[in-house]
């Protein structure tokens, strides 16, 4: 399988942990490709039986999709690790390199590899990698379906390059304690205050990239 079908099965995998229904926008939107490349892509996996496309344009993995899909997720974002927490690599730049690596690694390397980090549960973005973490202790609650005066703790982010540059451009990290003050009108970005300090927006879209737990309502 070539690594740009196994990009696209990641990409569905992590988005799946969203509220919204995976189509053809969302995908674009992460991988920072067009519409058509979307659509010329999803119909090749489609015939490949690693997606189902449902005439509502909503895009799922088949089991066989979702299995591939696993792999490759974990194989990436143990590379994170090891070159974040050996190479020095920041979480901001680490993306393109685990990318690389990961279509070029076997079983038996991974393995290794694993085995050698003591089986780390999460990617420096937050995500779980799979077999290491159980899959049900994925957050899947967005910062931008927060209720105002709501709080939560920033547990996983997108692994998006634009994303993050704007993310830790911000200065935000992961463990931050966000509340949601308000959105500003007609479709304004978020206001946000930073542990209980700081108040910065945050826009809309990047809301839907920055995943919560511990969920506080206002007091």
């Amino acid at each position: 399988m070539s690594p740009n079908k196994e990009n696209y099965l990641k990409t569905i995998f992590e988005l799946q942990y969203d509220h919204r229904k995976i189509n053809n926008k969302n995908i674009a939107d992460i991988m920072g490709v067009s519409a058509p490349s979307v659509s010329e892509m999803i119909t090749a996996l489609s015939k490949d039986g690693l997606v189902e496309h449902s005439p509502y344009n909503e895009i799922t993995l088949t089991e066989s999709g979702r299995e591939t899909a696993r792999t490759m997720v974990k194989r990436h974002r143990i590379w994170e690790v090891f070159l974040v927490d050996k190479l020095g690599y920041s979480p901001l730049e680490v993306h393109h390199a685990a990318d690389t690596l990961e279509h070029a690694t076997n079983e038996d390397l991974v393995d290794r590899l694993n085995r050698f980090l003591d089986y780390p549960k999460r990617c420096p973005h937050g995500s779980i990698i799979p077999d290491n973490c159980d899959e049900a202790n994925e957050s899947m609650v967005t910062l931008a379906t927060l209720a105002p005066g709501q709080s939560g703790k920033v547990d996983r982010v997108i692994d998006n390059h634009e994303f993050l540059t704007y993310f830790y451009e911000l200065k935000l990290n992961l463990g931050d304690k966000l509340t949601f003050v308000r959105q500003l009108p007609l479709g304004g970005p978020i206001e946000v205050k930073v542990n209980d300090d700081r108040l910065i927006q945050i826009g809309t879209s990047a809301a839907t990239y920055i995943f919560v737990d511990h969920i506080t309502d206002p007091e």
